[in-house]
């Protein structure tokens, strides 16, 4: 068990602690738990019974709180057939209740079948990715997303077993995704033909496809799957030369404006090519906005040793936790779009900061989490809900730096 952070004070420490009581004990019985379909299914990690079981590991694990509980949660998300289908992602399915078992301390038996479904899905999904590469198209945006795609298989399978086959092969795709596409050389190989949202698809402005940067649907989390490979000494060929290329696309679109570097999370064929202006600087949020982006970069500046970029992710993620104006277009307080996920990224991205001013903005942040958490509120899930702000206020109060569970939005 490791001690409160020493800049929050102990009455900020106990309302957090109090506030995380509350909701763990909310959350303490899964027969409770309201099933559905897509993302409120109990196999789901955004939205159902894997991404709770996720807060009591956690609290397990840290002496807080009590396994059975967490077995609870884990036998729930595993009541009906769990998905290895096309459907199953690091989010939903086999890989997502493969990612929770595996932040036990007592997983070892559970997970070899798992284990098993989760390479074969790999598989498969990088098999798809070479005859799309055969048929000289572009990629939809769920074939490397966090969410669904091979980025967040890779983070899994990197933290599982980072020297096994599938995961070279992972990243071997990854390196190749990042070169540009052939006869296009001014479109990276990410560039998708899909449009971002359901409610973009089919409209002029995405008619051409787009290059996704964020962190939850875009080239951030290929980025940073190679460099916590890099870091931890898992290398291919050309591994370097990706991080570079991608890095320089940050470089190309670097924003600046009176609160400081931003990055534009979306960009057109138009803006691309200089037809139409880019898009005003997005929320703060860790899933589309720069948090999310300044982690990747910080991660890739750590792992080519490039100071300079290093420093220009942590300013920008300082700049913006410190804008007042910018925080206050934050009107969630959950982990994708809201300020619990802001959290979370700044305190990991303090740990490995070259100064203490980013973890000196973790106080702060605590205490807007708390101040604008409802323990009564229906949003119960792990994503954009109480379970996940419970987590991201365990954690940074605790600072427990050893926490696996934010593995699955890549900021460690």
């Amino acid at each position: 068990m490791t001690a409160p952070s020493a800049t929050q004070t102990p009455s900020l420490t106990n309302a957090a602690d109090d506030l995380v009581a509350a909701i763990v004990q909310r959350l303490a019985n899964p027969a409770k738990l309201q099933h559905g379909t897509g993302r409120a299914r109990r196999q789901s990690l955004g939205g159902g019974a894997v991404g709770i079981a996720l807060l009591h590991i956690e609290r397990a694990r840290t002496g807080h709180g009590d396994w059975s509980t967490a077995h609870d949660w884990l036998r729930e998300a595993a009541h009906e057939p769990v998905s290895a289908g096309a459907n199953a992602g690091l989010f939903y399915g086999a890989p997502a209740l493969a990612m929770a078992l595996h932040t036990t301390t007592d997983a070892s038996g559970g997970l070899s079948q798992l284990d098993r479904a989760v390479t074969a899905i790999t598989r498969r999904r990088l098999d798809q990715a070479r005859a799309r590469w055969r048929a000289a198209s572009t990629p939809p945006m769920g074939e490397h997303d966090l969410v669904r795609g091979l980025a967040g298989l890779g983070a899994y399978h990197l933290h599982r077993y980072p020297d096994h086959e599938v995961t070279t092969q992972v990243l071997d795709y990854l390196v190749r995704l990042t070169e540009p596409l052939p006869g296009r050389e001014d479109l990276p190989g990410w560039w998708t033909h899909t449009a971002p949202t359901k409610q973009t698809a089919g409209t002029a402005r995405f008619a051409h496809g787009h290059a996704n940067l964020s962190m939850s649907h875009g080239i951030a989390a290929a980025l940073t799957v190679l460099a916590l490979a890099l870091r931890q000494g898992t290398r291919v060929r050309g591994h370097e030369a990706a991080i570079e290329r991608v890095c320089s696309w940050y470089d190309t679109w670097e924003q600046n404006d009176e609160t400081g570097t931003w990055w534009p999370s979306i960009l057109t064929l138009a803006q691309v090519r200089g037809h139409e202006p880019l898009p005003s600087r997005q929320r703060p949020s860790w899933c589309y906005g720069t948090p999310g982006i300044a982690r990747a970069l910080q991660l890739a500046a750590l792992a080519t040793g490039n100071e300079e970029r290093r420093l220009t992710a942590e300013n920008a993620l300082l700049n913006e936790v410190r804008s007042t104006r910018s925080v206050a277009t934050l009107t969630d307080v959950g982990l994708c779009h809201g300020l619990a996920g802001v959290l979370a990224t700044t305190w990991r991205a303090g740990i490995d900061a070259a100064t203490p001013d980013l973890s000196d903005e973790v106080t702060q942040l605590v205490q807007a989490v708390v101040a604008r958490t409802d323990p009564l509120s229906e949003e119960t899930e792990f994503l954009d809900g109480l379970a996940g702000t419970a987590l991201a206020l365990h954690t940074t109060t605790t600072d427990h730096r050893e926490a696996q569970w934010d593995t699955c939005l890549l900021l460690n």
